[in-house]
């Protein structure tokens, strides 16, 4: 399995999967965690909640007159925990003190901002009234790093900003998913959290594709963690035509121009923590560890393994 060969030759500590399906016992994630375990990596502690992902919702919640399809769901998914998220750890999961905000109602959001189109919420009033924010989901994670030390996790996985109208509803949907991280920063989600690490999928580049990329950039200058901007020399050599960022900090491959390669997957240390390395798992096409991504380079999907190693 390429996915479980690229993390083996990359050995995070601790791991995020996004697209990862949720069932309720874990047993696809115990099962992984044991296909890595033969690759030599150990990982007795694990994390998946229920996700918004595929969760039916009864309403036509894409505005296109049809019921019971994957975008009818509370996050698109063609069924319950389709694409959701799971934590690996070396390190001890502090469940009792997690914090999930992944049945936070977007209008609930302070400074939301919801889809409308001639001055009427798009797609109703009754969708709007129920419409979660997270695609997937939005988890404050502690990790129990040593006696008293604990690391937390903010994680999340965010819906492209495509595939809508002129409403651009999963534009501004995105956005708002990135911006639950700045609230929660700013103490107005409750306790603001001291020692963390963003990381996931935001499913938006700063300077090139669709969406709302001023939002990115601005959030990337928060002065309160770093962005180490992670790079790779495969990448840096699969620049797109008019590519208008930086194609070594790209994290995923995707068709030229449709998207296009782009860098939207992030992980962000608070400034509290000495950052040693990062880099994002793309190898030149002369590196021996390429043959890891297949011949045509999707072997583990078009996303790429972002790591980044920190110390006290």
């Amino acid at each position: 399995m390429a996915s479980a060969a690229i993390i083996a030759a990359t050995a995070p500590d601790i791991l995020l999967l996004t697209e990862f399906d949720h069932d309720h016992d874990r047993v696809a994630l115990q099962a992984f965690a044991d296909i890595l375990l033969g690759q030599g990596l150990d990982y007795p502690h694990l994390l998946a909640l229920p996700s918004n992902a595929g969760l039916n919702t009864g309403l036509d919640m894409d505005g296109n007159g049809r019921l019971g399809e994957p975008r009818d769901a509370m996050g698109y998914g063609r069924f319950a925990g389709d694409g959701a998220l799971a934590i690996l750890s070396r390190f001890p999961i502090d469940e009792a003190a997690m914090r999930d905000f992944t049945s936070l109602l977007w209008r609930d959001l302070p400074g939301a901002v919801l889809p409308s189109i001639n001055g009427a919420p798009f797609p109703s009033t009754e969708v709007q009234a129920i419409q979660r924010l997270s695609t997937s989901g939005h988890w404050v994670v502690p990790i129990l790093t040593g006696p008293g030390a604990s690391l937390s996790l903010l994680v999340w996985s965010a819906t492209p900003p495509v595939f809508d109208g002129a409403e651009d509803t999963n534009g501004l949907r995105n956005r708002d998913e990135l911006r639950l991280w700045q609230h929660l920063l700013d103490g107005t989600l409750g306790p603001a959290p001291q020692s963390f690490t963003i990381m996931g999928n935001a499913n938006l580049d700063p300077a090139d594709g669709d969406g709302l990329r001023d939002s990115m950039g601005a959030f990337l200058r928060d002065m309160r963690f770093t962005d180490t901007a992670p790079s790779s020399s495969g990448g840096a050599l699969a620049a797109d035509p008019d590519q208008v960022g930086d194609p070594a900090l790209d994290t995923a491959d995707w068709p030229d121009n449709r998207p296009g390669n782009l860098r939207v997957t992030y992980v962000l240390p608070s400034r509290d923590w000495t950052v040693t390395g990062s880099g994002v798992f793309w190898p030149a096409p002369d590196e021996p560890q390429t043959a890891l991504l297949g011949l045509d380079g999707l072997a583990a999907g078009p996303h790429r393994l972002v790591w980044v190693d920190i110390m006290r």
